[in-house]
């Protein structure tokens, strides 16, 4: 993210944690072109309540349980939880908002951040530096608990959340690296959700801050980037310690994990690369994106790794071997801007559009 921030310091940072799109793959390995790969989709624009101009989007999140799409719009002070089986927007509002200075212009912050928990989905907001508890079926703020002191600034606030089903807690992360805000607590710090709120359980000190995350519900792993090192670190969830530390590439941010293989993907501004935790994290293969990739999805079902890149304005989707090497399935067009990935049910895909203040829905025809 912070390459295209260099480039284009116009545009703004939230723009992470989006777009799935969804696929027919021909044969496994075959390289589609673009037009022939983008004629494969639909593509639906659905604008959220409130949009005027720049949307500051974040992190988003799909839960299969319920198959609402959770989309924190920053700028309006709301969650909007999209019905993907009807494209019904429904709204859980209240949150604070601010304004904050972020390279040189003051911008509207306010809830960034998305959690799939068990019946319960956690919101964190810049704005406040609180972490939220809703209800993921009635919709309704069950309470909220600081995450930081708001004077602390953006350094402090929440970065990225993701629940720890194992441990059955919520895993933050603070500040925001690729904007040149290294966390002020270099830490991961871990809250329980067993009690009426959340509530501290203890941190993992880190030695940079932490860019991106994916975990390994099968194995009790955490995967995240060191920002400031270009490294990769695995941490065992039960034990809260790091195991292992690998050189991935400079400007690392998205994560994703192959479970089953043991495979970990890596953005890295301009590709991803493949990590075999099996083999000490050696480079098992790498896949071109386009400049602007930031935070990444992989499908273990179908073994289809997920790239979106922002300059580029494409998502590349490559499917994945049992050594580790992704080989390019189809590259589909998208819209400038539009840069992170969450994959849905059936075959179906999400991206959020910052500068149009959408989402939209990719299928295949």
């Amino acid at each position: 993210m912070r390459n295209i921030l260099k480039r284009q310091g116009k545009r703004i940072w939230m723009y992470k944690r989006g777009f799935l799109t969804l696929l027919a793959f021909f044969t496994i390995g075959a390289a589609i072109g673009q037009e022939s790969g983008s004629s494969q989709f639909t593509l639906k624009a659905l604008r959220l309540p409130g949009a005027q101009g720049l949307m500051m989007l974040d992190y988003f999140a799909y839960d299969p349980t319920t198959r609402k799409l959770w989309v924190p719009a920053a700028n309006t002070g709301s969650v909007d939880v999209i019905d993907t089986k009807t494209d019904q927007i429904l709204r859980v509002k209240g949150f604070t908002t601010g304004e904050i200075e972020i390279k040189g212009k003051m911008r509207t912050v306010g809830p960034s951040s998305i959690a799939i928990g068990e019946k319960a989905v956690y919101v964190g907001s810049r704005a406040d530096s609180q972490i939220c508890t809703v209800d993921s079926r009635s919709l309704k703020n069950r309470g909220c608990v600081a995450f930081a002191p708001r004077s602390a600034g953006l350094a402090a606030a929440p970065d990225g959340l993701i629940y720890i089903a194992a441990t059955k807690e919520l895993w933050a992360t603070s500040g925001a690296p690729p904007i040149g805000v290294p966390a002020a607590d270099r830490s991961i710090q871990i809250l329980s959700t067993t009690g009426s709120q959340l509530k501290p359980a203890g941190k993992i000190p880190l030695t940079g801050s932490a860019e991106g995350y994916a975990v390994d519900n099968l194995h009790g792993r955490f995967y995240t980037n060191l920002e400031e090192t270009g490294q990769t670190i695995a941490v065992d969830v039960r034990k809260r310690e790091i195991l292992s530390t690998w050189k991935s590439c400079d400007d690392p941010s998205g994560v994703a994990v192959d479970s089953k293989r043991g495979f970990v993907f890596v953005a890295c501004v301009d590709h991803v690369i493949v990590l075999d935790t099996g083999h000490d994290g050696r480079v098992a293969g790498s896949v071109s994106t386009g400049a602007g990739v930031d935070n990444i999805d992989y499908c273990e079902e179908d073994g289809l790794l997920y790239a979106a890149a922002a300059e580029a304005a494409q998502l590349t989707i490559a499917r994945v071997d049992d050594a580790g090497t992704p080989s390019v399935g189809a590259i589909v067009k998208t819209t400038k801007g539009a840069r992170s990935v969450v994959a849905g049910s059936n075959r179906t895909a999400y991206l959020i559009d910052p500068l149009g203040g959408n989402i939209l829905t990719v299928q295949p025809k």
